[in-house]
């Protein structure tokens, strides 16, 4: 009796869960194919240039304690990481695989892309392509010039405070949120939201600003995201080729609020700019001002500058908006006052810590209690005293 209950039980779970999925893909065939496949959209190679070496120090030269380094790489394992780099003074004093991975491993760093965005639209203004960062959005986005969204600028937008509406998360995967993370035209999702309230009153992060920004980014230059990325950035940092992912080939828009595919490595020379003031390998890539722009802490919310992350205020729990619940643990303060981060879900991060002339990178899988406290300030205070003097 008790095997045919359930059995019955099986079969009627099986049944929901079939009618369940037939009923999402008669409402958005591509949005349900690509959750159950985990595959957000093709993707497009972002061209490298020469390659550049980081070289890394023998253990008898690092100034980072060998302790701090080891309970870094625990961290790192107890987080399921994948890459764990340290870069101080010129070197690497770490460059840790997990099993199974190594320098030519991609993780999917969600976020961080953000921030990468971030420099490139400074490229474009240095290029000529857009005006200034204080130019109306709309100038690019007519579809906001006849309304009140005709008043967000480019700042706005960079500094999450430009007021646009956004979609959360979801059961209705003909939303947004859904429509922006997995949907094959992505340019209306991120164009058709309204206001929540007036520009530079409220910090609220999204990825409709960034998205929005990508666009942008198109059609002042005139050319394919990826491309403009790769001849104004990624070929000059010494770094191998990159990808971004596209919405789908036939509407043909990045996701330019994640996705970008690149190495541990590369994601170690994107944190060197913000080390050197935009320079890398004696070329200014993107220009110093711009950098300390990134850099500079918001007047709504001092924690964030433009898509980069800041160190500047401590509150235990760091919120992104006011529509989630989500957000980060910080246990303690920074040990350093000027920490910059690029955030990926789940624990994606390159800390920069000028002070310290150190560069973290760690990638790895989904870390939901992820502690933004613990790797800057094992390494921070790992620093050998001789080092300093």
């Amino acid at each position: 009796m008790l095997k045919s209950i359930v059995k019955w039980l099986i079969i009627g779970l099986i049944l929901i869960i079939t009618g369940l999925l037939g009923f999402l893909y008669i409402k958005d065939p591509v949005v349900t194919q690509r959750l159950l496949t985990m595959d957000q959209g093709p993707e497009q190679t972002v061209k490298g240039g020469q390659s550049f070496y980081v070289p890394v120090k023998e253990s008898s030269e690092r100034s980072i304690s060998d302790s701090a380094l080891a309970a870094a790489i625990d961290y790192g394992t107890q987080t399921d990481s994948h890459a764990l780099l340290v870069y101080r003074n010129g070197s690497l004093e770490l460059e840790h695989y997990y099993p199974g991975h190594d320098d030519s491993s991609i993780t999917p760093t969600q976020s961080m892309h953000k921030s990468v965005l971030a420099m490139l639209v400074g490229i474009a203004i240095r290029d000529g392509f857009i005006d200034s960062a204080d130019e109306p959005a709309a100038t690019y986005l007519p579809e906001w010039a006849n309304d009140e969204r005709r008043l967000i600028t480019v700042r706005q937008m960079l500094q999450q405070v430009s007021g646009i509406d956004f979609d959360s998360f979801s059961a209705d995967i003909s939303n947004g949120f859904f429509q922006l993370m997995l949907g094959d035209d992505i340019r209306p999702v991120a164009l058709n939201n309204g206001v929540l309230f007036p520009p530079d009153t409220e910090f609220d992060y999204n990825s409709v600003n960034p998205e929005a920004l990508g666009i942008i980014i198109e059609r002042a230059t005139g050319s394919d995201y990826a491309d403009y990325l790769s001849a104004a950035l990624w070929r000059h940092i010494g770094a191998p080729d990159a990808a971004v992912t596209l919405d789908s080939e036939k509407h043909h828009m990045a996701r330019t609020f994640c996705c970008l595919q690149a190495t541990a490595r590369s994601w170690l020379h994107l944190g060197l700019l913000h080390l050197q003031n935009g320079s890398f390998a004696g070329r200014q890539v993107v220009p110093a001002d711009w950098i300390k722009r990134i850099q500079t802490p918001g007047e709504i919310q001092p924690n964030y500058g433009f898509l980069t992350w800041l160190g500047s205020e401590w509150s235990e729990q760091r919120y992104y908006n006011r529509k989630t619940g989500t957000s980060v643990l910080h246990s303690e303060p920074f040990a350093a006052p000027d920490v910059i981060y690029f955030d990926g879900m789940g624990g994606q991060r390159v800390y920069v810590i000028p002070s310290a002339s150190m560069v973290i990178v760690r990638t790895g899988a989904i870390a939901m209690d992820w502690d933004d406290s613990v790797l800057p300030n094992l390494l921070i205070k790992g620093i050998k005293a001789k080092t300093d003097t």
